[in-house]
């Protein structure tokens, strides 16, 4: 068994924080990281300065401004691809196996914008038809037997827990009851195990989310839990640990997300 650490970070522009992406894999050395809002397209991704990171393999879906996803790894990967959701090409998934065959999608599900009504808001009329869609799909395709990671910004806290007052957000787009619905039919459709509250109870209040609004984002701690780490059946019993560095959110340049982080025993002994 080989430990293996998977990060996923919303980076909020990869060109502008490759410094704070430095001292996160200077400090805790993912062997992937995932991250979303890489905000530019393939030909501009910052591919050899992360190679000097050390992550030599990389699968990148990007566009100009907006969105985009990328797996960066200092493990070999294969079965690489990206998926497109509601006929958009917007960049919002992409994927890659191990060479042990576990596979690792990482997805950036649409905010929302902040009405939390599907007529009058498009916005979020899309992010509810992306979850349903992500849900048929989850349960049509996905091997209920097969080593399964899927992480990123799924854009939806959905604990009271997760957010820093269940009363005050309950209409507030990303903890909505429509939104919280839809997530945990998600989550059941792939059978996926939430890899940090294996490790967090869900009693204790836990974020990875905090508005540049805030003036004192620490002392206001009017945080959101965004960013999440499922793991399918097969894995849950390689779990070994989980954390989220929000210490990152005070870096300097800080992205509004922090990094979530999962440690897992993975077998490549038999990998071709």
């Amino acid at each position: 068994m080989v430990s293996t650490r998977i990060a996923t970070w919303n980076i909020n522009s990869v060109r502008i924080r490759l410094d704070i992406i430095a001292r996160l894999t200077a400090k805790r050395r993912p062997d992937v990281l995932c991250l979303q809002e890489i905000k530019v397209e393939d030909h501009g991704f910052p591919a050899d300065a992360l190679r000097q990171l050390g992550y030599e393999h990389q699968v990148v879906s990007g566009m100009k401004a907006y969105h985009g996803v990328a797996i960066l790894s200092r493990l070999p990967l294969r079965n690489a691809g990206t998926l497109n959701w509601c006929e958009q090409t917007d960049c919002r998934h992409v994927f890659a196996e191990l060479a042990d065959g576990t596979a690792i999608h990482n997805f950036y599900i649409p905010a929302g914008g902040d009405i939390p009504d599907p007529v009058a808001n498009p916005k979020f009329a899309h992010k509810l038809r992306f979850m349903d869609e992500l849900t048929e799909w989850m349960a049509r395709h996905l091997d209920p037997a097969a080593k399964r990671v899927l992480v990123g910004d799924l854009n939806v806290a959905p604990l009271e827990t997760d957010v820093w007052s269940h009363k005050q957000l309950l209409k507030v787009v990303s903890h909505t009851p429509v939104e919280v619905e839809r997530f945990g039919r998600m989550q059941t459709a792939g059978a996926w195990h939430d890899a940090v509250r294996h490790f967090v109870p869900p009693d204790q209040k836990l974020y990875t989310w905090w508005s540049y609004r805030a003036r004192d984002w620490a002392a206001a701690d009017r945080g959101r839990r965004l960013d999440h780490i499922w793991v399918s059946p097969a894995l849950k019993p390689s779990l070994r640990a989980a954390e989220v560095i929000r210490e990152a959110r005070g870096w300097t340049l800080p992205s509004d997300h922090v990094p979530v982080l999962c440690d897992l025993d993975l077998d490549f002994s038999a990998a071709a």
